[in-house]
């Protein structure tokens, strides 16, 4: 007799699914295990977290001082709708290096001034363009004055005229 389909299904055995749905638990366990041991730091952490009931009181505010640029004028090419930019801002720097920086503010001046000039129009009149520039002029200004020297720099006035 020959076999027919019917009796070559009956004769294999059904492949169970408990190795499948048992991997996919251990896999589920696993990753959350490893996202919360590195989520609070108990493994690839520098130092656990404290929270904010555990200080005494809020984070003293750093020793620093603003010291401001002069404002600049910079006038634009012919396509732009408007035609000068008014920029001014200030730095903020660690009280030890006032005078450093101080010292320097002409070519701070000057590094802004020929950065901003070199700005295409079109991308001034973008809406997201402010923290493009203030990163770009915040490393220009620590070439200038040296690292560690300016902590950040604050768009006070960023206007076309």
């Amino acid at each position: 007799m020959t076999d027919t389909p019917e009796d070559t299904a009956e004769a294999s055995p059904k492949k169970s699914k408990m190795p499948l749905i048992l991997s996919l638990v251990l896999a589920l366990v696993g990753g959350g295990g490893g996202f919360y041991l590195s989520w609070s730091g108990l493994i690839m952490g520098d130092k656990p977290e404290t929270d904010v009931a555990e200080t005494d009181g809020p984070a003293p505010i750093g020793d620093f001082v603003y010291v401001p640029i002069d404002p600049l004028v910079i006038s634009l090419r012919q396509p732009a709708q408007s035609k000068h930019l008014r920029f001014r801002a200030q730095m903020e720097v660690p009280s030890r290096y006032v005078a450093d920086v101080e010292k320097l503010l002409p070519r701070v001046t000057d590094v802004l001034n020929g950065y901003l000039r070199a700005v295409k129009v079109e991308d001034l009149e973008s809406p997201a363009i402010l923290v493009r520039l203030r990163s770009q002029m915040l490393h220009r200004i620590e070439v200038v004055v040296g690292p560690d020297r300016v902590k950040d720099l604050l768009i006070m006035e960023f206007v076309f005229t």
